[in-house]
């Protein structure tokens, strides 16, 4: 497993994106694959920059790891901010014109819609939230 840990802030979000799509091409990822795994881990990392640490700037983790076998990748993002379950949300009602929708929850929708595997857990004061995507 690798990990990057950073200030929590959205002018990080290059460094994060660079750091996932290093360990991608390593592992030779197809490019559908790897743009689906930039945006949701693009949400991820700004839903923790804009959320996470409201009165101050905290960190946040991003693990990356791959199981050759079956062809999958992980991806954990780690934060000790706010307790926050972005999977315990209601889908958006899609089939509403955007200005019918409430605000919010379109982002983590789409992660959850890319990638095979979303969880979320919060234990040792840490907000735990991976992905999991077959790349092969």
């Amino acid at each position: 497993m690798k990990e990057r840990t950073l200030a929590a802030v959205i002018d990080n979000i290059p460094e994060v994106t660079a750091f996932i799509e290093e360990q991608l091409e390593a592992l030779d990822c197809p490019m559908k694959a790897q743009l689906q795994i930039d945006v949701a881990v693009d949400e991820l990392f700004t839903n923790i920059a804009h959320y996470a640490y409201p009165d101050k700037t905290g960190s946040a983790t991003v693990q990356f790891d791959d199981d050759e076998g079956a062809h999958t990748v992980s991806i954990t993002c780690i934060d000790s901010g706010i307790p926050f379950d972005p999977l315990k949300k209601a889908d958006p009602d899609v089939t509403l014109a955007a200005e019918e929708r409430e605000v919010g929850g379109l982002g983590i929708f789409m992660v959850k819609k890319s990638m095979d595997n979303v969880t979320y857990r919060f234990e040792n004061g840490h907000n735990i939230l991976t992905i999991q995507k077959r790349i092969g």
